[in-house]
């Protein structure tokens, strides 16, 4: 019986081969884009998972009454060690590092990389899979180091390397071997080597790097990560008070009266961190996912029925041969569920061929169909089952209900026409596809605020150098003979060393007070570090003053400069009133003066409000880690093939690694990026299955009312009323889709976008865009569909029946 079902199944989809088609395409076209996104969003879910005993791992957070006092996601350096040797009966294992940039030389080679300092639990406590190497010892001995297998390859060409060695240069201006004892297998995507999103594939033990040695016993030093395993039965419950009484024993005073440190499961952690910025990404792609899919099943449901009055016989004849209800319903659900097969068996197809371009897309790996076994197989059939049955179920219903003598004659007026549960349907696919448009128009709108809006410094042709670290006298003084040299080439506008760049990745903080006031009511201060040509070179404006000194002036200790965010939280009237009053600073004997206002700009990211800002002189610490070049108009290109040049000329041992800032931008914004590139290729696919709707939809009219087309025309209508006939059906349901669509996806966009500190106005360009051009596609696909009808001859069409 289920073979009869099928093989006539298929009859009938080739002998309506057209409607098939139609609906084939855009189930594929829904099913594809789902399982591209189900794909990205496991792939999501399973970060951490991988990880040994990640149930029991979590990671050390930290919350800050004074949230410009340190970072969520760092906390004390010995914290996480303090807690495994005072408490082993709670926690069976730690792990720590302090996250920095290193010069790495292998021969005449020379990098610039991301590396972790850190403890030796690393490979034991996290099971990474070693290609070569113990993972007891690997991180035992001082100098050694493990690398992945990627920075194996692209150091020496081979992966077996154990035994060879590598120079890092340190921040006292030396060089110091390291052999490599482990070579790691490349680890999937995690929050342990990949935490602040630029994967470290260096590793060597604490205190083995000259210029960070101490770091991980500094009970003052609040910003390192720290990773604890809890035995089995433990909870976090269970270590509130131990954490409390280390931080209590242990910490500064300053840091005790405000940090709150807490817990937060390590398989968590990347979909929560940021405000959940990931669990937002998720939900929203898999609202825009059912939104497609749904659809597409809609498309399936009203060309089914719309195609049902040429099969009213059929069933007629069925039911006067015996055929019962259920073998009806069976039949056309066997038709419904051939279609999502065969539409389930192409998007698979396109799944493989389109992964690696939406990987690009998305910035993130989508697993390949090997890669997912046995789901790539048993979810795609069971999504294939179950659509079909959605799809099918209430068409089945319908026609498997029809009296046989009505049903016979052709003339039961509910299914016929099921005007307005069609028409119902059709508007829920315009509603749905206006609501993603209008989310994509959006989502496109706030991006582009991004990088459009005055940042209070000029990013164009603005070029960013990280440089090796000499945090010695020598160091900072061979370092400023370098930026003299690159300043003199003519491709060279400006140029400035720094510790920061605008990219919200900050050294660190002070409180500043007026002199007499209470040093706990201190401003919370984001404190960078740069040259007097800073400001110049990023085109900063200066309100009042100076910026630090003149050039080539004596080194002024004492002097600072603040941002307009600054002075008014110091509560001075004006900036003008500000430059040459003094301020006391936590951690500092002497007062500080100010010296200069600059306008405010955006250091960090627009999620947050701008905060209070000081500068003062690189010199004060000897610390620096950027260039930053402003180049002159002409070939970028070519300026720095000229820059390169000198810089090997000037440090021959040191690697040569640019970014302009705009691309430093990108990084702050990569969800939203993520966002609207996928926003954008949803509104793509919610045009194609509207369309194919409609196509499908005024076919099926048109064959329907060809005979009434030419009643109209023999009395007097032209071309012109027959395809305003059929148009005008599709614009009132598009009028009311508007009224719907967009004032819900207002309501939805003004929501997100409260979630930013600076954001764009929803404008009511967006919409009328939008419609008009909604519009115009239904106005020329009906218009094109229709004309063949419009323009034949009445006599045809009135034998056309």
């Amino acid at each position: 019986m289920l073979k009869n079902y099928f093989k006539i199944a298929w009859r009938n989809l080739v002998k309506r081969r057209f409607y098939s088609l139609v609906t084939i395409l855009g189930l594929t076209v829904g099913m594809t884009f789902s399982f591209l996104i189900a794909s990205y969003i496991w792939g999501e879910l399973r970060v951490n998972a991988d990880l040994r005993d990640a149930d029991n791992q979590y990671i050390i957070r930290s919350k800050w009454t004074n949230p410009d006092m340190g970072l969520d996601l760092t906390t004390l350096g010995p914290l996480g060690k303090a807690l495994k040797t005072d408490y082993p009966n709670l926690v069976a294992n730690y792990y720590r590092y302090d996250a920095i940039t290193v010069a790495v030389s292998q021969g005449d080679k020379h990098f610039r990389e991301d590396a972790q300092t850190c403890d030796s639990t690393l490979l034991s406590m996290y099971g990474f899979p070693l290609l070569h190497g113990d993972a007891r010892t690997a991180l035992n001995a001082p100098n050694s180091v493990v690398i992945t297998e990627n920075k194996a390859m692209k150091y020496f060409g081979s992966t077996d390397v154990v035994g060879r060695s590598l120079t890092l240069h340190n921040f006292v201006g030396g060089k110091q071997e390291y052999q490599v004892t482990a070579v790691m297998k490349n680890p999937t995507f995690n929050s342990i080597n990949n935490l602040l999103n630029s994967p470290a594939e260096i590793f060597f033990p604490f205190s083995s790097l000259e210029g960070r040695k101490g770091f991980e016993d500094n009970w003052g030093m609040a910003f390192m990560v720290n990773y604890i395993e809890l035995k089995e039965g433990v909870t976090p419950a269970d270590l509130v008070k131990p954490i409390a009484q280390e931080v209590a024993t242990h910490a500064p005073e300053a840091i005790r009266a405000n940090l709150q440190v807490y817990l937060t499961p390590l398989r968590d952690y990347y979909r929560e961190a940021n405000g959940g910025i990931v669990n937002k990404m998720i939900l929203t792609l898999s609202g825009i996912t059912a939104f497609i899919i749904l659809m597409a099943i809609v498309n399936f449901v009203n060309i089914f029925i719309g195609n049902s009055s040429s099969r009213l016989k059929e069933i007629g004849v069925r039911k006067a041969l015996g055929s019962l209800k259920r073998q009806l319903v069976g039949q056309f659900l066997a038709e419904a569920i051939l279609l999502a097969l065969l539409a389930m068996m192409i998007s698979m197809g396109l799944y493989m061929l389109l992964r690696p371009a939406f990987s690009d897309v998305l910035g993130k790996n989508v697993a390949s169909v090997w890669q997912l076994m046995p789901y790539s197989l048993l979810l795609p059939l069971v999504c294939a089952l179950v659509t079909g049955l959605l799809a099918g179920i209430y068409p089945a219903w319908v026609l498997s209900r029809v009296p046989s003598v009505a049903s016979m004659k052709g003339t039961l007026k509910s299914v016929k026409d099921n005007v307005l549960f069609r028409r119902a349907l059709i508007a829920s696919q315009f509603v749905i596809a206006l609501f993603v448009i209008a989310g994509a128009g959006i989502v496109a709108r706030q991006v582009d605020y991004f990088f459009n809006k005055n940042l209070g410094y000029d990013k164009e042709s603005l070029v960013t150098l990280g440089v090796p670290r000499d945090w010695t006298p020598e160091g900072l003084a061979k370092m400023e003979r370098v930026r003299d040299g690159i300043a003199g080439l003519k491709e060279v506008k400006s140029i400035s060393l720094s510790y920061e760049i605008p990219n919200g990745n900050g050294g660190g903080g002070f409180g500043l007070y007026k002199p007499g006031q209470d040093s706990t009511g201190a401003v919370m201060t984001t404190l960078l570090r740069a040259d007097v040509a800073y400001a110049h070179t990023y085109n900063m404006r200066l309100l009042a003053g100076k910026f630090l000194q003149d050039a080539h002036t004596t080194y002024q200790p004492d002097h600072i400069v603040l941002n307009e965010t600054a002075v008014r939280s110091l509560g001075y009237a004006s900036v003008r009133d500000a430059v040459g009053q003094q301020l006391r600073a936590h951690f500092y004997d002497k007062p500080l003066t100010i010296v200069g206002v600059v306008q405010d700009f955006h250091f960090a990211s627009m999620h947050q409000a701008i905060k209070p800002i000081a500068f003062a002189d690189v010199r004060g610490t000897n610390t620096y880690r950027y260039l930053s070049i402003r180049l002159n108009a002409g070939d970028l290109g070519d300026a720095m093939t000229v820059i390169e040049q000198k810089w090997h000329e000037l440090m021959p041992d040191a690697p040569f690694e640019y970014a302009f800032i705009d691309q430093t931008l990108q990084k702050l914004y990569m969800t939203e990026m993520q966002l609207k590139k996928a926003s954008r290729i949803a509104t793509v696919l919610s045009v194609v299955i509207v369309l194919l709707g409609i196509l499908g939809m005024v076919s099926l009219n048109v064959a329907r009312r060809t005979r009434e087309v030419g009643i109209r025309k023999v009395l007097g209508a032209t071309s012109v009323h027959v395809v305003l006939l059929f148009l005008k059906e599709f614009m009132l349901i598009l009028a009311a889709a508007i009224a719907i669509a967009f004032p819900l996806a207002a309501l939805l966009g003004r929501k997100w976008l409260d979630t930013y500190a600076y954001r764009t106005a929803i404008g009511w360009d967006v919409f009328a865009v939008i419609a008009a051009a909604f519009g115009v596609m239904i106005t020329l696909l009906v218009a094109l569909q229709t004309y063949k009808a419009a323009v034949m001859n009445p006599v045809r069409s009135l034998r056309s029946e």
